[in-house]
């Protein structure tokens, strides 16, 4: 394999907090579905970033190149605050009645599952192939302003842009290690039908159940609107479906969507001189 280009996958140590009374109960822009949709999210993300980390640490005594084998560190070291920062997200918002604990231990059963039974190649494809799905959407809400203005002001958008920031960093890691090691492009598109099965099934089944205990559900007025405002999301654009199927392609690669300049001017808006997220860093 030829040597991975340089990537900035840094590590940063952030902390959020959220006041009692600082979101309230249907914290994305006021909308019922997409508040449901974040939480069902968020509630994947700690058991699903450490089946990340393992999936990638199985194999990083095998990984020769030293740009990989650092990028594979900053990996890790990003995936473990995701992990612990999304934790104290979800405590709110269970607090708020989301049953984001229910949606964990679900992930969680399902995942070890996955250890016994998966091959250590296949775990690598299907981290690769849910890494494209979350960097599609990071890169979406950084690149729209419609995304991001659904998020408001609140420490919800504070804490989405900077995930949404460091997984379009290492987009491209869990990837070269799978190649690294010799994955096959066939198992590369299995995995990501397998993987688009399990992420997509999970997110609607337990997204309804969630709402089916929110009052706001059974108001008609309510759940229309939130279902007209769905059909319009920037998540689920013409274009961000095709590039989410273009996983598919012979020879794809993360990198064929260039992200530098976006990346470039993130950086500075949440971390620069003047950055909206200074404060929210751990101090050495």
């Amino acid at each position: 394999m030829t040597s991975v280009p340089e990537r900035s996958v840094k590590v940063r140590r952030v902390r959020f907090s959220y006041p009692k009374g600082s979101l309230r109960r249907h914290y994305v822009d006021g909308d019922l579905i997409m508040s449901h949709v974040v939480a069902v999210l968020s509630a994947m993300f700690p058991k699903g970033e450490e089946f990340f980390i393992r999936s990638v640490h199985h194999y990083s005594g095998r990984i020769t190149d030293p740009e990989l084998k650092k990028q594979v560190k900053g990996f890790i070291g990003q995936e473990v605050v995701h992990g612990r920062e999304h934790e104290t997200l979800n405590a709110t918002l269970r607090a708020m009645g989301y049953p984001t604990h229910r949606v964990d231990a679900f992930v969680k059963r399902s995942l070890a599952l996955g250890d016994r039974l998966m091959p250590g190649r296949a775990r690598l494809g299907h981290t690769a192939a849910l890494e494209h799905y979350t960097a599609t959407l990071a890169e979406c809400l950084l690149t729209d302003p419609r995304a991001q203005a659904l998020l408001g002001d609140t420490e919800v958008r504070n804490v989405l842009l900077w995930h949404a920031l460091e997984e379009s960093e290492h987009k491209a890691v869990a990837f070269d290690v799978y190649r690294a090691v010799g994955g096959t492009e066939r198992m590369r598109r299995r995995t990501m039908v397998e993987a688009s099965f399990g992420l997509l099934g999970l997110t609607i089944v337990a997204t309804i159940l969630s709402m089916l205990a929110d009052p706001a559900t059974y108001n008609p007025r309510r759940l229309a609107a939130s279902v007209r405002a769905l059909r319009r999301s920037p998540f689920l654009s013409r274009e961000l479906r095709a590039r989410i199927r273009d996983y598919q392609r012979e020879g794809f690669h993360p990198d064929d969507y260039d992200a530098t300049e976006l990346l470039a001017r993130w950086r500075a808006e949440l971390f620069g001189p003047d950055g909206t997220l200074n404060d929210r860093l751990a101090s050495a």
